[in-house]
Protein backbone atom coordinates (compact mmCIF):
# COMPACT_ATOMS: atom_id res chain seq x y z
CA UNK A 1 0.00 0.00 0.00
CA UNK A 2 3.21 2.33 1.27
CA UNK A 3 4.43 1.62 -2.47
CA UNK A 4 1.32 2.17 -4.18
CA UNK A 5 0.85 5.50 -2.51
CA UNK A 6 4.59 6.52 -3.53
CA UNK A 7 4.92 4.97 -6.50
CA UNK A 8 4.17 8.66 -8.53
CA UNK A 9 7.57 9.80 -7.20
CA UNK A 10 9.09 6.63 -9.22
CA UNK A 11 7.17 6.81 -12.05
CA UNK A 12 6.76 9.64 -13.24
CA UNK A 13 9.32 12.49 -14.00
CA UNK A 14 7.31 15.26 -13.69
CA UNK A 15 6.51 14.45 -9.48
CA UNK A 16 10.28 14.07 -9.24
CA UNK A 17 11.15 17.62 -10.37
CA UNK A 18 8.25 19.07 -8.32
CA UNK A 19 9.22 17.28 -5.47
CA UNK A 20 12.90 18.91 -5.83
CA UNK A 21 11.56 22.37 -6.09
CA UNK A 22 9.56 21.91 -2.93
CA UNK A 23 12.60 20.55 -0.74
CA UNK A 24 14.56 23.42 -2.27
CA UNK A 25 12.10 25.70 -1.00
CA UNK A 26 11.34 24.06 1.80
CA UNK A 27 15.47 24.72 2.65
CA UNK A 28 15.77 27.92 1.76
CA UNK A 29 12.44 29.70 3.06
CA UNK A 30 11.34 28.21 6.32
CA UNK A 31 14.24 29.39 8.09
CA UNK A 32 13.53 32.99 6.96
CA UNK A 33 9.94 32.40 8.04
CA UNK A 34 10.90 31.51 11.43
CA UNK A 35 12.98 35.10 12.05
CA UNK A 36 10.28 36.76 10.12
CA UNK A 37 7.56 35.56 13.02
CA UNK A 38 10.20 36.07 15.71
CA UNK A 39 9.86 39.85 14.35
CA UNK A 40 6.01 39.90 14.29
CA UNK A 41 6.38 40.61 10.69
CA UNK A 42 4.80 37.50 9.26
CA UNK A 43 1.92 39.30 7.17
CA UNK A 44 5.05 41.69 5.37
CA UNK A 45 5.95 38.17 4.00
CA UNK A 46 2.75 38.27 2.67
CA UNK A 47 2.45 41.50 1.39
CA UNK A 48 6.03 41.37 -0.26
CA UNK A 49 4.79 38.18 -2.07
CA UNK A 50 2.69 40.35 -4.09
CA UNK A 51 5.04 43.05 -4.37
CA UNK A 52 6.67 40.92 -7.12
CA UNK A 53 3.93 40.71 -8.96
CA UNK A 54 3.97 43.68 -11.00
CA UNK A 55 7.72 42.76 -11.76
CA UNK A 56 7.08 39.56 -13.28
CA UNK A 57 4.42 40.90 -15.31
CA UNK A 58 6.78 43.35 -16.85
CA UNK A 59 8.81 41.13 -17.72
CA UNK A 60 5.99 38.71 -19.11
CA UNK A 61 4.75 41.40 -21.10
CA UNK A 62 7.28 42.69 -22.87
CA UNK A 63 9.91 38.83 -23.08
CA UNK A 64 6.38 36.43 -23.07
CA UNK A 65 6.82 33.82 -20.63
CA UNK A 66 10.55 33.94 -19.93
CA UNK A 67 12.10 32.98 -16.84
CA UNK A 68 15.35 35.23 -16.56
CA UNK A 69 12.82 38.10 -17.40
CA UNK A 70 10.28 37.28 -15.11
CA UNK A 71 12.87 36.12 -12.27
CA UNK A 72 14.74 39.75 -12.42
CA UNK A 73 11.48 41.73 -13.04
CA UNK A 74 10.13 40.18 -9.97
CA UNK A 75 13.23 41.00 -7.75
CA UNK A 76 13.83 44.48 -8.78
CA UNK A 77 10.01 44.98 -8.29
CA UNK A 78 10.77 43.18 -4.49
CA UNK A 79 13.38 45.36 -3.71
CA UNK A 80 11.93 48.61 -5.03
CA UNK A 81 8.87 47.92 -2.39
CA UNK A 82 10.71 46.97 0.55
CA UNK A 83 13.04 50.11 -0.19
CA UNK A 84 10.24 52.33 -0.42
CA UNK A 85 8.27 50.89 3.03
CA UNK A 86 11.37 51.48 4.72
CA UNK A 87 12.19 55.08 3.34
CA UNK A 88 8.06 55.90 4.50
CA UNK A 89 8.24 53.82 7.94
CA UNK A 90 11.16 56.08 8.31
CA UNK A 91 10.22 59.66 7.40
CA UNK A 92 6.56 59.61 7.80
CA UNK A 93 4.50 58.08 11.12
CA UNK A 94 3.18 54.92 9.07
CA UNK A 95 4.42 51.66 10.83
CA UNK A 96 6.03 49.07 8.45
CA UNK A 97 3.54 46.79 8.39
CA UNK A 98 0.94 49.01 7.00
CA UNK A 99 3.01 50.66 4.24
CA UNK A 100 3.44 47.17 3.23
CA UNK A 101 -0.19 47.03 2.99
CA UNK A 102 -0.48 49.54 0.90
CA UNK A 103 2.24 48.70 -1.68
CA UNK A 104 0.29 45.04 -1.46
CA UNK A 105 -2.91 45.89 -2.57
CA UNK A 106 -1.08 48.52 -5.64
CA UNK A 107 1.65 45.90 -6.51
CA UNK A 108 -1.11 43.89 -6.67
CA UNK A 109 -3.58 45.33 -8.69
CA UNK A 110 -0.61 46.40 -11.27
CA UNK A 111 0.21 43.17 -11.88
CA UNK A 112 -2.69 41.97 -12.31
CA UNK A 113 -3.29 45.10 -14.94
CA UNK A 114 -0.04 44.53 -16.66
CA UNK A 115 -0.92 40.79 -17.63
CA UNK A 116 -4.63 41.47 -18.86
CA UNK A 117 -2.73 43.75 -21.18
CA UNK A 118 -1.15 40.82 -23.28
CA UNK A 119 -1.75 37.43 -21.70
CA UNK A 120 -5.23 35.24 -20.84
CA UNK A 121 -7.15 34.28 -18.41
CA UNK A 122 -4.84 30.84 -18.52
CA UNK A 123 -1.40 32.97 -18.70
CA UNK A 124 -2.80 34.92 -15.25
CA UNK A 125 -3.56 31.78 -13.26
CA UNK A 126 0.11 30.52 -14.63
CA UNK A 127 1.36 33.81 -12.22
CA UNK A 128 -1.11 33.91 -9.55
CA UNK A 129 -1.14 30.15 -8.85
CA UNK A 130 2.03 28.97 -10.15
CA UNK A 131 2.98 25.81 -12.13
CA UNK A 132 4.62 23.31 -9.50
CA UNK A 133 4.25 20.01 -11.89
CA UNK A 134 5.96 21.46 -14.94
CA UNK A 135 9.31 22.55 -13.50
CA UNK A 136 11.79 22.20 -15.80
CA UNK A 137 15.49 22.36 -15.44
CA UNK A 138 16.49 26.23 -15.14
CA UNK A 139 13.52 26.88 -12.65
CA UNK A 140 14.65 23.92 -10.77
CA UNK A 141 18.54 25.08 -10.74
CA UNK A 142 17.23 28.68 -10.08
CA UNK A 143 15.31 27.38 -7.39
CA UNK A 144 18.30 25.32 -5.35
CA UNK A 145 20.68 28.60 -6.28
CA UNK A 146 18.57 31.03 -3.74
CA UNK A 147 17.87 28.26 -1.10
CA UNK A 148 21.79 27.49 -1.19
CA UNK A 149 22.58 31.50 -1.52
CA UNK A 150 20.18 31.82 1.84
CA UNK A 151 21.20 29.73 4.03
CA UNK A 152 24.76 30.71 3.56
CA UNK A 153 23.96 34.17 3.76
CA UNK A 154 21.38 33.92 6.75
CA UNK A 155 24.65 31.64 8.40
CA UNK A 156 26.80 35.06 7.58
CA UNK A 157 23.63 37.37 9.35
CA UNK A 158 22.57 35.16 11.66
CA UNK A 159 24.35 36.94 14.60
CA UNK A 160 23.27 40.30 14.69
CA UNK A 161 20.26 39.24 13.10
CA UNK A 162 18.67 37.07 16.05
CA UNK A 163 20.42 40.00 18.64
CA UNK A 164 18.39 42.68 16.79
CA UNK A 165 15.06 41.22 17.31
CA UNK A 166 15.32 40.81 20.86
CA UNK A 167 17.69 43.68 22.10
CA UNK A 168 17.79 46.48 18.69
CA UNK A 169 18.97 49.02 21.09
CA UNK A 170 22.10 47.54 21.72
CA UNK A 171 22.94 46.76 18.22
CA UNK A 172 22.48 49.95 17.54
CA UNK A 173 24.99 50.92 19.74
CA UNK A 174 27.54 48.70 17.93
CA UNK A 175 27.34 50.63 14.74
CA UNK A 176 24.95 49.91 11.58
CA UNK A 177 25.12 45.82 11.62
CA UNK A 178 21.60 46.19 12.55
CA UNK A 179 20.22 47.66 9.46
CA UNK A 180 22.33 45.75 6.91
CA UNK A 181 21.86 42.73 8.56
CA UNK A 182 17.69 43.84 7.93
CA UNK A 183 18.40 44.22 4.64
CA UNK A 184 20.31 41.60 3.50
CA UNK A 185 17.03 39.97 5.53
CA UNK A 186 14.44 41.23 3.25
CA UNK A 187 16.39 40.61 0.37
CA UNK A 188 16.65 37.27 0.72
CA UNK A 189 13.05 37.09 1.54
CA UNK A 190 12.51 38.48 -1.80
CA UNK A 191 14.57 36.28 -3.50
CA UNK A 192 12.81 33.08 -1.93
CA UNK A 193 9.39 34.68 -2.86
CA UNK A 194 10.78 34.86 -6.27
CA UNK A 195 11.55 31.19 -6.01
CA UNK A 196 8.20 30.09 -4.98
CA UNK A 197 6.39 32.23 -7.05
CA UNK A 198 7.50 30.00 -10.20
CA UNK A 199 6.20 27.06 -8.55
CA UNK A 200 3.07 28.44 -6.37
CA UNK A 201 2.43 31.47 -8.05
CA UNK A 202 2.49 34.87 -6.42
CA UNK A 203 -0.27 34.06 -4.18
CA UNK A 204 1.02 31.19 -2.35
CA UNK A 205 4.19 30.91 -2.36
CA UNK A 206 4.06 32.74 1.23
CA UNK A 207 2.81 29.30 2.41
CA UNK A 208 6.44 28.29 2.21
CA UNK A 209 7.68 30.96 4.24
CA UNK A 210 4.86 31.46 7.27
CA UNK A 211 3.11 27.84 7.89
CA UNK A 212 6.10 25.56 8.62
CA UNK A 213 7.77 28.52 11.05
CA UNK A 214 4.19 28.78 12.60
CA UNK A 215 3.72 24.98 13.03
CA UNK A 216 7.38 24.58 13.85
CA UNK A 217 7.02 27.09 17.44
CA UNK A 218 4.56 24.58 19.14
CA UNK A 219 6.91 21.53 18.96
CA UNK A 220 10.37 23.24 19.89
CA UNK A 221 12.27 26.02 21.58
CA UNK A 222 14.84 27.84 20.37
CA UNK A 223 15.63 29.88 17.01
CA UNK A 224 17.45 26.91 15.55
CA UNK A 225 15.32 23.95 16.27
CA UNK A 226 12.59 26.20 15.67
CA UNK A 227 14.23 26.84 12.06
CA UNK A 228 15.41 22.95 11.84
CA UNK A 229 12.15 21.89 12.65
CA UNK A 230 10.02 24.69 10.16
CA UNK A 231 12.24 22.56 7.30
CA UNK A 232 10.96 19.21 8.11
CA UNK A 233 7.14 20.43 8.33
CA UNK A 234 7.63 22.09 4.92
CA UNK A 235 8.88 19.08 3.36
CA UNK A 236 6.33 16.95 4.64
CA UNK A 237 3.72 19.22 4.01
CA UNK A 238 5.05 19.03 0.17
CA UNK A 239 4.92 15.50 -0.01
CA UNK A 240 1.64 14.91 1.29
CA UNK A 241 0.26 17.82 -0.92
CA UNK A 242 2.01 16.42 -3.88
CA UNK A 243 0.54 13.08 -3.25
CA UNK A 244 -3.06 14.43 -2.50
CA UNK A 245 -2.71 16.58 -5.99
CA UNK A 246 -1.80 13.31 -8.24
CA UNK A 247 -4.48 10.58 -6.19
CA UNK A 248 -7.32 13.31 -5.82
CA UNK A 249 -6.67 15.41 -8.89
CA UNK A 250 -6.36 18.88 -7.48
CA UNK A 251 -4.68 21.78 -8.25
CA UNK A 252 -1.26 21.26 -7.01
CA UNK A 253 -0.50 24.50 -5.49
CA UNK A 254 -3.51 24.37 -3.54
CA UNK A 255 -3.38 21.05 -2.40
CA UNK A 256 0.40 22.05 -0.82
CA UNK A 257 -0.96 24.99 0.94
CA UNK A 258 -3.06 23.32 2.33
CA UNK A 259 -1.31 20.04 3.49
CA UNK A 260 0.72 23.06 4.98
CA UNK A 261 -2.01 24.36 6.70
CA UNK A 262 -3.40 21.35 8.09
CA UNK A 263 0.15 20.61 10.14
CA UNK A 264 -0.09 24.09 10.90
CA UNK A 265 -3.44 23.12 12.69
CA UNK A 266 -2.26 20.13 14.25
CA UNK A 267 0.43 21.77 15.61
CA UNK A 268 -1.86 24.26 16.92
CA UNK A 269 -4.20 21.87 18.44
CA UNK A 270 -1.79 19.26 19.78
CA UNK A 271 1.85 20.53 20.30
CA UNK A 272 3.67 20.27 23.06
CA UNK A 273 4.47 23.93 23.37
CA UNK A 274 2.00 26.49 24.08
CA UNK A 275 -0.85 24.53 21.74
CA UNK A 276 -4.73 24.44 23.11
CA UNK A 277 -4.08 20.84 24.25
CA UNK A 278 -0.82 22.10 26.22
CA UNK A 279 -2.80 25.10 27.64
CA UNK A 280 -5.42 23.10 28.86
CA UNK A 281 -3.31 20.72 30.31
CA UNK A 282 -1.58 23.39 32.18
CA UNK A 283 -5.00 24.89 33.33
CA UNK A 284 -5.71 21.49 34.80
CA UNK A 285 -2.38 21.11 36.78
CA UNK A 286 -3.26 24.74 37.95
CA UNK A 287 -6.74 23.35 39.08
CA UNK A 288 -5.44 20.67 40.98
CA UNK A 289 -2.73 21.92 42.99
CA UNK A 290 -5.55 24.81 44.02
CA UNK A 291 -7.80 21.64 45.45
CA UNK A 292 -4.69 20.20 46.62
CA UNK A 293 -3.24 23.18 48.37
CA UNK A 294 0.03 22.79 46.51
CA UNK A 295 1.81 25.66 45.30
CA UNK A 296 2.08 26.44 41.64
Amino acid sequence: MIGEIWSPFAEYGFMRRALAGCLALSAGAAPLGTILLLRRMSLVGDAMSHAILPGAALGYLIFGLSLPAMSIGGLLAGLLVALLSGVVTRHTALREDASFAGFYLISLALGVLLISLRGSNVDLLHVLFGSVLALDDPTLLLTASIATVSLLALALIYRPLIVECFDPGFLRMQGRQGELAHAVFMALLVLNLVGGFHSLGTLMSVAFVVLPAAAARFWVRGVGPQMAMAVVVAVLGSVIGLLVSFHVGIAASAAITLSLGSLYALSLSVGPLGSVLAHRRQAAKHIVRLKTGVSP
